[in-house]
């Protein structure tokens, strides 16, 4: 079980964005310009991981790897299942184990590193370099441990029961047993190291394509040639005129681009297949179901219960919008349009970190003290800057280092929600590196719960602070917006990629029918207000999620709808509630979601748990149709 080369969780409204080109300024701490509105913004230091690319302790660090991973083949090849004989119960195959995850440490450390330094400029050569180099030597290294669980997983279910009775080896009793269920999908020791060695020319390489092309791109706007992240930012100007300019410069350019996004696309859905049919995956999202430990059943009434909502909410919602905008129906970039009454001024790095910070401490004074060191010790790159990665991030690197978050703020309100979100994952990352490298990492359903909490701390407390109706509307309607773009839009990515992904297994798909594919989803999601102009047809084309993590997105949905049913329970809790919330995070990967929402009452496998989540967005909008005092005057 090799160190993950990327774990780059985004908020879901930035879960569609590249960047663009340039160079980036230094791995240490620094405060990057910015417009004089925002303040001084930081930029993160990965000094705590290494120095530079030419660090003598990285080198060391890989040589320490190489030569620990020839060690272990050496020592355990073959042999696990004697460690667990000759009365030694399980203490000699505990003490494998946590050689093996010592040595996934020190290599998720470097590749840790690469990543980060790779995200802050993706476009300079030297650092593509730099990534690619470390992606292969980690990869070979990491090759070399494949044998290991592997050979665990051939271990009898009843010598590791005793086994783990007996020794130290209970305390990995979650990483075994999740692993374990990894068992009846894995080949051959050979053919699972040529699937592994073979990741870096296959997979990563279309990754890695894709991701330097959307750097690459410029967007004709008003006289200025724009990345991909403020282009995107253009649709939720105020003006109309530009939010329109701006979609018809990022439909023009994806179409232009569209063959080769096609070709990625095509290829990676079939790579994705022929894994599926090795290891014997029947349908095209069981492997993303078993890696988030969530049952398919679960998944799918998750997904039929938000399809069957979208009347309620999203359709309803957008002809609300439509009305406040005096209009009859919203073009597709109208979408996201602030409402005439929402406060356009710029917020300022310090007004964003003090928020969210507040909010924090409002709920848990120690969450908010591990948030604030994200602040205080170089952990956040805030700045939108040439070259730089998209979106917004939260990497996990190492239980022996700490969280990294990447954002690209620009002083909108939604970029305060991206802050606390991200914020979120940091929190629950640093809470969950005591369970060590093995059993810190959280599946994606999880992971998403902690940001969206954040969220939403953050959203309860500027709407207490909101000082007039208008206002408290205003915020009321982003974060309407924010929960439709969490769960209906991304449950409708979810339905592009089934979509795709399952006729693809007959085919390659022609950039006309992902199109047709794209336009049917969105359609069934946004409903009869929203005006689907010509050219969105291709914004399937920018999704980062459909190339690097198919069926991710139905994640953020889980998360939010969680949310809002946890969010209920503590509104009406005991004051013991931020404690057992913390305790949660700092679990880790060591349990099960239903093991997890037992101490609140809460049980995602119940047939209608996730209408609970819903009816508290539907609340919201009820919220807002009874203020609805009279529609604004057409612009």
């Amino acid at each position: 079980m090799p160190p993950k080369l990327t774990t780059w969780p985004a908020h879901p409204f930035y879960a569609a964005t590249a960047s663009a080109k340039g160079k980036a300024k230094r791995s240490g701490v620094a405060e990057a310009p910015a417009k004089p509105k925002l303040g001084k913004l930081p930029e993160w230091n990965l000094a705590d991981l290494y120095q530079g690319p030419d660090a003598p302790e990285l080198k060391a660090d890989l040589a320490t790897s190489e030569r620990a991973a020839d060690a272990m083949q050496e020592r355990y090849a073959g042999k696990l299942a004697a460690l667990t004989d000759g009365g030694k119960g399980g203490a000699a195959l505990a003490q494998a184990v946590r050689e093996f995850e010592a040595l996934n440490d020190l290599m998720g450390r470097v590749v840790s590193y690469a990543s980060l330094l790779y995200a802050a400029d993706t476009s300079d050569p030297k650092r593509q370099k730099f990534f690619g180099d470390i992606q292969e030597k980690i990869t070979a290294i990491s090759s070399k441990l494949l044998f290991f669980p592997l050979e665990l997983n051939r271990l009898d279910d009843e010598v590791l029961e005793k086994a783990m009775a007996k020794s130290e080896l209970r305390h990995y009793r979650p990483w075994l047993e999740d692993l374990r269920k990894e068992k009846p999908y894995q080949l051959d020791d050979k053919l699972e190291q040529l699937f592994h060695e073979k990741a870096v020319t296959s997979r990563g390489a279309w990754d890695r394509l894709f991701t330097e092309t959307m750097t690459a791109l410029r967007f004709d706007v008003d006289g200025e040639r724009l990345s991909l992240e403020p282009t995107l930012n253009r649709l939720l100007d105020q003006d109309g005129d530009k939010r329109r300019r701006a979609a018809e410069a990022l439909a023009k350019v994806f179409k232009e681009n569209v063959r080769l996004f096609t070709l990625i696309t095509n290829t990676l859905a079939k790579d994705k297949e022929i894994s599926d049919r090795w290891r014997g995956f029947a349908d095209v999202g069981d492997s993303r179901n078993l890696a988030n430990r969530v049952e398919n059943e679960v998944v799918d009434a998750l997904v039929a219960a938000v399809r069957e909502a979208y009347p309620r909410i999203s359709h309803r919602y957008y002809a609300m919008k439509a009305k406040w905008l005096g209009k009859k129906k919203l073009a597709h970039w109208d979408r996201n349009a602030p409402l005439p009454e929402e406060p356009t001024q710029v917020i300022g790095w310090g007004n964003a970190r003090e928020t969210v910070l507040t909010a924090y401490g409002d709920f848990s004074p120690r969450m908010a003290d591990i948030a604030g060191k994200f602040f205080a010790e170089g952990w956040i790159d805030a700045p939108v800057r040439e070259g730089k990665s998209p979106g917004a991030f939260s990497h996990p690197t190492v239980p022996s280092a700490h969280p990294y978050i990447l954002l690209n703020y620009q002083g909108k309100p939604r970029d305060v929600m991206t802050l606390a979100h991200e914020l979120g994952h940091g929190v629950h990352q640093v809470l969950a590196n005591a369970q060590g490298p093995l059993m810190a990492p959280t599946p994606l359903t999880l992971a998403e719960t902690a940001s969206v909490f954040g969220e939403m701390l953050t959203f309860r407390a500027l709407l207490e602070q909101a000082p007039t109706k208008r206002e408290r509307r205003a915020l009321l309607a982003s974060k309407v917006e924010d929960m439709i773009n969490t769960v209906v839009r991304q449950i409708a990515f979810y339905s592009f990629e089934r979509k795709v992904h399952t006729e693809r297994r007959e085919g390659e798909l022609t950039a006309e029918r992902l199109g047709e594919i794209w336009l049917e989803v969105q359609r069934e999601s946004l409903g009869p207000a929203i005006e689907i102009k010509p050219g969105y047809e291709t914004f399937w084309c920018y999704i980062p999620h459909f190339i690097h993590a198919p069926f991710y997105v139905y994640a953020y949905a889980f998360g939010d709808c969680l949310v809002n049913s946890l969010y209920a329970v503590y509104e009406k809790a005991d004051k013991g509630f931020a404690e057992r919330y913390l305790d949660m995070l700092a679990a880790g990967g060591t349990k099960h979601h239903k093991e997890l929402l037992k101490p609140f009452g809460l049980d995602a496998s119940e047939p209608h748990f996730w209408s609970i989540g819903l009816k508290v967005i539907e609340g919201l909008i009820d919220e807002l149709e009874a203020m609805d005092e009279k529609a604004p005057a057409k612009r």
